[in-house]
This record gives structure tokens, sequence and C-alpha cells, in this order.
């Protein structure tokens, strides 16, 4: 999402999430992302990737905590690692020279791109759930050709390893390593490949069926969500997935703005969305109390 929405590497996520994601970030984490999204380049530090230890969860905030007190060493090394013996690509050389402040700023962008998505992925649980009972039948029926294959377009394994096309593609030998798969909610090209750990190779892909989550909730809960407060404040409600702008929810729902105003008032005076001005623009997201009733028609 943030390589989408911040550093200009367009992977397929939603227009209005990336609009938003955008809005939401501080503007040192924009300017700490950019290098991840250099033209020509692909390759970034491993340290930067959040990742789950094979034996447990981690929270978000921890990864974050971690990736922010991550000593400043230990980025210069990450960083020669990842490149070799070829020059520093000047657009990490900014993150090299002052690495407090790069990884303050990175880690920032990170933590203000959960705030925003953090509903998203709660409402993701039951798609997840699905993809690890499919991923473990394809891994007993079809083996690793057949299960790598389904991914991602972008990935291909045969017998010359496996292929990622990307901005540098080229094939990897993966040995007897684990595979480590982990679901990412994010644009549908996205991928992310981690092949540096001697024990395991990491692939990061979109979950399949995210395109269901951007908007609005299934179909029988929006229905009963409707029978209580009608079809055009059910659709405004479950449209605002995220903090967005009274013009961005006019066009995602394309109805019009003066409409949108009328039930928005009526919403907030139901107290399931709030109202925030920032500049010229007038934010609005929905309430804890919102969430609750949300919650209530999707069980």
């Amino acid at each position: 999402m943030i390589s989408d929405a911040l550093a200009g590497r367009r992977r397929g996520l939603p227009e209005l999430w990336r609009k938003t994601i955008r809005a939401r970030v501080r503007p040192q984490g924009h300017q700490a992302v950019r290098p991840l999204a250099a033209p020509g380049y692909s390759v970034v530090p491993d340290s930067l990737v959040p990742r789950t230890p094979t034996g447990g969860d981690v929270s978000v905030q921890d990864q974050i905590d971690t990736l922010r007190d991550l000593p400043r060493d230990a980025l210069i090394k990450d960083l020669e690692q990842a490149f070799g013996d070829r020059p520093l690509p000047a657009h990490w050389r900014p993150a090299a020279e002052r690495p407090d402040r790069w990884l303050h700023g990175y880690a920032g962008a990170l933590a203000d791109v959960w705030d925003t998505t953090e509903p998203l992925w709660r409402r993701a649980r039951p798609l997840l759930d699905r993809e690890i009972r499919r991923v473990g039948v394809a891994s007993v029926r079809g083996g690793p050709e057949l299960l790598l294959g389904a991914l991602n377009h972008r990935i291909t394994y045969g017998e010359r390893g496996l292929l990622i096309a990307d901005v540098e593609s080229s094939t990897y030998e993966l040995g007897d390593r684990k595979i480590v798969l982990v679901p990412m909610l994010a644009g549908k090209d996205a991928v992310i490949v981690s092949l540096d750990n001697e024990d395991a190779v990491w692939i990061a892909y979109p979950v399949p069926g995210a395109d269901q989550l951007w908007h609005r909730p299934a179909g029988t809960a929006h229905g009963e969500l409707s029978a209580l407060m009608g079809p055009v404040r059910a659709d405004l409600l479950c449209a605002i997935g995220q903090p967005m702008t009274m013009s961005m929810l006019a066009g995602d729902m394309q109805v019009a703005p003066s409409s949108i105003t009328y039930h928005c008032d009526r919403l907030i005076a139901a107290q399931l969305i709030s109202r925030e001005r920032r500049g010229r623009e007038v934010w609005i997201a929905r309430t804890p109390r919102a969430e609750e009733l949300l919650d209530i028609f999707r069980r």
C-alpha cells in the first residue's frame, strides 16, 4: 500500500484508498518512502519489510517500534548487503546519511497507514481463514508448482526455479528452504519476496477475494442494514470503510453532494459518523458506535 499510494509504484490499489492513504501520512513519511519505488529498482533492504516470525504472531505496533529503534549500523549494513559491491543508489543515500531520521519517518508512515487500514484488516479475517484452507489443499494435492503458480500472475514456478516478473525480473533457486506464504491486503499486482534468509523464502501476495472489502459488506448483511436505516444511508455508512472527504464519498457513491450532505447530517445526529474540517476539506469517518452496529450485521 505504501509503495503504491506514496511512492508511485502502481500495484492495483483502488484509487479511493490511494488518495486516503496519501492524505493520512505525514510529510516526513512521504519523504521517507520514496526510495521504495525508484525507477529501475525493486530491491529494498530486508529489515524494512515487516515480517512475522514462524514461531508466532507479533503485533503491527511491535513491528513498527522495532523498525523505529533499529540501530543505524544495522540499516547501513542491510543496505550494503542489498546492493553488494555496487555503489549505493542515489535514492538510498539519504537513509544511509541520516539513518535515525529516515527510520523515524518510515516507521511513522507505516503507523499512519496502519491507523487508516486496520478496520479493513478486521473485516478481512474470513478471507484469510479461507486462504489458509485453500493453501493447505493446494499444497497436498498439487505440490509447489501448482500452489506457487496460482498465487499471482507475476509469480511463476517451474524447472528453472522461481520467476518473479518485476522491474528487475529474475529467476531464483529455492533449494530445500521452507516457503513462507504471507497473504497481503494490497493491490492485485502487489508481490513482495524475501530470498536472503538461509532457512526460508518469504512470498507476500494479495489475498484472493479482497475486492469485496474495498467498499461494503456482503449482500445479506447489507440488505438487513438497509431495512433498518434505508438503502442510501446503509450504502453510505458501508462505503466509509476509511476516513474520506465529502467529495470523495460523493464521487464513490455517484450521488449529488447536496444529497450526501443531507444523509451525513442524519448519520451524524445518530452518532454513527463524525465530521472534521481540515483546511478547505471536510473529512468524515465512522464512529465506534457505527463499527459495533456493522459488526452485528456481519455475524
